[in-house]
């Protein structure tokens, strides 16, 4: 009998998050906010508030940090029902501060419960059930095993021919530049959505010549969406490109979860049925709110108020 799943499911390592107060040093601040972030749990919560059925699951420390953020992933409307609470090993930690006007992160995640994720630990039932499976790169950097438990992951879901979403997420923190090529590449290869940034792209395909980088990506099977590449993304898809501007933020206060916020509204167009263009049009307004207040996930919108920006606001070039 097959486990219930979602439409949307994805995995990888949430980190307690602890921030100072706005504009002060981490050394220098004598009292931290503490919330919680991760590439997979911003999408899984962006999904939720989009209306969206979406599944996160990853294995965290049976600690406070861990109860946490399965309680407040849960009470967001994820399915958590696959997430695991370890004695074994802790919930990983992330620090940010903001010095000189730059955003500098600190991670302390080595041995975490995340890391040692294995093949073992997946519900293939409940990958098979979805309609759309999302990865990273980030969980493929955390441990050789998280590496091959990625892998079985999107062999699962080609198998039941669940479709699949990639980010490659590049965290040079976590890895070297090569070790991200020989293992991210692959999985580009093997996925239905690609969404790269173009930032990353240069990176992994060592160039900055676009149409290089646009024959490389026209080879793969994916619908191509890449990021931030002169203001706009652009849509490759079975030799067809366009692109869709940026829609503009009122006020950016945190950058940190853009990214995520793009990606859930992406995937929660697709899995509404929406053409890959529409998508991404719907992931600039949730993009775009995402960085509006402090916070991984916290300014994620829902439904109500990003189709209220679909479909009252012009698309204006910056």
């Amino acid at each position: 009998m097959k486990s219930e799943a979602p439409d949307l499911i994805t995995f990888g390592e949430s980190m307690a998050l602890f921030m100072p107060p706005e504009h002060r040093a981490l050394e220098r601040a004598v009292s931290l906010e503490q919330g919680f972030g991760g590439a997979e749990s911003n999408v899984a919560i962006g999904a939720a508030r989009l209306g969206v059925s979406v599944g996160w699951f990853g294995a965290l420390g049976d600690d406070p940090f861990g109860r946490m953020i399965v309680k407040t992933m849960r009470g967001e409307g994820v399915d958590v029902s696959q997430a695991k609470l370890s004695t074994e090993a802790s919930t990983g930690l992330m620090f940010r501060e903001s010095v000189a006007g730059r955003l500098a992160v600190h991670y302390y995640r080595k041995n975490s419960a995340a890391s040692q994720m294995a093949p073992d630990d997946l519900n293939e039932d409940y990958i098979r059930g979805s309609k759309l499976l999302h990865v990273t790169g980030i969980t493929m950097a955390l441990s050789e095993s998280c590496r091959r438990t990625v892998l079985r992951a999107v062999e699962i879901a080609r198998e039941a021919d669940v479709p699949v979403s990639f980010d490659p997420n590049l965290r040079l923190k976590l890895w070297s530049i090569e070790e991200a090529r020989e293992a991210l590449l692959p999985i580009a290869a093997k996925a239905d959505y690609f969404l790269p940034g173009w930032d990353e792209l240069q990176l992994l395909y060592e160039t900055s010549d676009w149409e290089l980088v646009k024959a490389r990506l026209n080879e793969l099977n994916a619908v191509s969406i890449v990021k931030s590449k002169d203001d706009q993304t652009v849509i490759l898809d079975k030799g067809k490109t366009d692109t869709v501007p940026f829609y503009p933020a009122d006020n950016v206060v945190d950058t940190v979860g853009a990214g995520d916020g793009f990606c859930a509204g992406f995937l929660s167009g697709i899995v509404k049925g929406m053409t890959p263009v529409e998508a991404v049009r719907l992931a600039s307004v949730t993009g775009s709110l995402a960085v509006q207040m402090r916070g991984d996930w916290e300014a994620l919108p829902t439904w109500a108020a990003a189709a209220q920006r679909l479909d009252g606001k012009a698309w204006v070039e910056r």
